[in-house]
């Protein structure tokens, strides 16, 4: 019955627009999107350059990126915490405990997962149109923007990848962004607050809302990848 109560609760706070669940959904959408622009820019170019540049070391930058993608969250966190710390390299920023450490710290999840991806999307494109592109004079380098433009709809997936990791991040982000109300609060670290508190219907709102999100932004991704099929047949 409390359960039901709680669900009840939750749904009037999402369509009543409840100012708390509002500032911590806005907050936490501009916090990973932004993290997931940064790690796209890095990573889409770095991630084909590495697909198809060759040079000594390349074997071992793709084992480590690739191990990279399963990065525990409390060691990326604990790491940038590390770093922007007041004794550390970067603590002359005085950005820890805000929401631009929080962005560190999920670009520094999500970009080694988009890397490996772009890598192997165009390691394929290549394999593929190769001869076709080496007849009108195009170098490795030189053929990664058309690679890239031409893989545009598998790389959503990298990049759905990267958000949904992101999006689901609760041990880097608490580190760096210490939970602060009206701050650093997210949608996560609200959830695992709240669920401990006994607050279950602004955690149960916020799961609905971070549920919706992730369902939407993969409904759209699967309706483009359609399209495009049905555009190249």
């Amino acid at each position: 019955m409390q359960q039901e109560n709680a669900f009840t609760t939750a749904l009037n706070l999402i369509l009543s627009g409840d100012a708390v669940l509002g500032e911590i959904v806005v907050l936490s959408l501009a916090v990973t999107l932004t993290a997931l622009l940064v790690s796209a820019i890095i990573g889409l170019p770095l991630g084909a350059a590495l697909a198809l540049a060759r040079f000594p070391g390349r074997s071992f930058l793709v084992v480590t990126f690739n191990a990279l993608m399963g990065l525990p969250p409390v060691v990326a966190g604990l790491a940038v915490y590390l770093m922007l710390s007041r004794s550390g390299p970067l603590g002359w920023l005085g950005i820890l405990f805000s929401p631009s450490a929080m962005i560190v710290a999920q670009t520094l999840l999500i970009t080694p997962i988009i890397v490996s991806l772009t890598r192997q999307v165009v390691e394929d494109l290549w394999g593929e149109y190769e001869e076709q592109l080496r007849s009108l004079g195009s170098s490795r380098l030189q053929a990664i923007p058309t690679l890239l433009w031409d893989g545009r709809f598998s790389l959503i997936t990298a990049i759905l990848a990267g958000f949904g990791r992101a999006s689901a991040e609760v041990g880097a982000i608490l580190i760096v962004g210490g939970n602060i109300a009206g701050y650093t609060r997210t949608m996560t670290t609200a959830i695992a607050l709240e669920t401990s508190r006994g607050d279950l219907a602004l955690a149960l709102g916020l799961g609905i809302i971070l549920l919706g999100i992730t369902l939407s932004l993969n409904a759209a991704a699967y309706v483009t990848g359609r399209l495009a099929q049905k555009a190249a047949g």
